[in-house]
């Protein structure tokens, strides 16, 4: 998951809702025939839902949560806690199924399957969905303030970044795959290019737009941005859908030239211990009033269609955070790639960093 900074409502809506459910249990009970064990990012579902699977199933959730994909990697392959559901992003997920850690999902439990938007099935690193089924999904784009910049800057491709106007306004993300890749695809290449010459190339490019980077920061980027103290920074979208709800003046663009989509799937490991169960909470999670519920909660795109209409026009035909089919088309998820690869994308990364702080 691309994480969202939460508000401080947020917060104290989620404790409320897990004093108030009930149901979530000591991790040492799991293992239990009437409990099911979620490993899942933190603050990304609706308590709510924890509560009303439970009423509907008389199985209690026990909900523990993990801040990155190889902080999740490593505990799964620990096998300390039989989890019975996690809910990895798409390149962690073929990590998962390489390392034969993953069982079959079994779609004839899922009564609600054939409401995902197809075009978020069969992608690359689970093709026929056989291992994991979506849970949330999203791009990397640029989110901007039109008040403070000239009216025809609009961030239509990667290269308005290079605009000279934008002279220490741009915050850019700080991630070595999201960088080069943008670089890569503002050069015609695919996100997923490992060519060494042409990621060097990538990196020097990135090196161009020394002058106009702000900073490279994740943390600070929605107050920044918010308090336009910032014009223009590299985001993902539900980063970016929060950051509209408090400045509505803020513009959340994905370049015409292609960016990454990403998924957050439900995947069952092979050590669950209460399989039924996992496949009864994937069926719920896809309902489409439960789906849109989530969403609302969380701020991302959900791959439920019919909770398209719960949801509304107003949310669903926004482009910014629903791509339309011709920008769809344009939009890759990053592979899976070998340590040797993801090394050198870091040495590179860091390469670009040092020198754009040398005077």
């Amino acid at each position: 998951m691309k994480k969202l900074v939460v508000s401080a409502i947020s917060i104290i809506l989620l404790c409320i809702g897990l004093l108030e459910s009930r149901t979530y249990i000591d991790s040492s009970q799991a293992g239990s025939q009437n409990t099911l064990t979620i490993f899942n990012w933190g603050e990304y579902i609706s308590p709510d839902l924890l509560k009303k699977f439970t009423e509907e199933t008389g199985i209690e959730v026990i909900y523990e949560t993990f801040d990155s994909n190889e902080a999740l990697l490593t505990k799964l392959k620990s096998g300390s806690t039989s989890y019975d559901l996690v809910v990895p992003s798409d390149y962690m997920i073929k990590k998962m199924i390489d390392f034969n850690l993953l069982q079959e999902i079994d779609k004839s439990k899922l009564t609600n399957f054939n409401k995902i938007n197809p075009e978020l099935l069969n992608k690359s690193f689970d093709m026929n969905n056989k291992y994991s089924i979506p849970y949330f999904w999203g791009t990397l784009g640029i989110i901007y303030n039109p008040d403070l910049l000239d009216k025809d800057q609009k961030f239509e491709k990667w290269d308005d970044l290079w605009d000279e106007r934008l002279k220490n306004e741009v915050i850019l993300i700080d991630g070595a795959r999201e960088m080069l890749g943008l670089s890569l695809q503002s050069q015609g290449e695919s996100v997923n290019e490992t060519d060494e010459i042409k990621l060097k190339l990538a990196e020097k490019k990135l090196e161009l737009m020394g002058a106009n980077i702000k900073a490279i920061n994740n943390d600070e980027k929605t107050m920044l941005m918010v308090n336009e103290d910032a014009k223009v920074a590299i985001t993902y979208s539900g980063s970016a859908a929060q950051m509209i709800a408090e400045n509505e003046k803020l513009v959340y663009s994905v370049p015409k030239e292609g960016s990454n989509i990403w998924f957050d799937n439900m995947v069952i490991p092979k050590v669950a211990k209460n399989v039924e169960a996992a496949h009864k909470f994937i069926d719920f999670i896809l309902r489409p009033e439960n789906a849109a519920k989530n969403a609302e909660f969380v701020g991302y795109a959900t791959p439920i269609l019919d909770a398209y209409e719960i949801l509304g026009e107003e949310i669903t035909s926004d482009e910014q955070f629903y791509p339309s089919e011709e920008t769809m088309n344009h939009l890759e998820v990053y592979d899976a790639q070998s340590q040797k690869i993801v090394q050198m994308q870091n040495d590179l990364f860091l390469e670009f960093k040092i020198n754009i702080n040398r005077p």
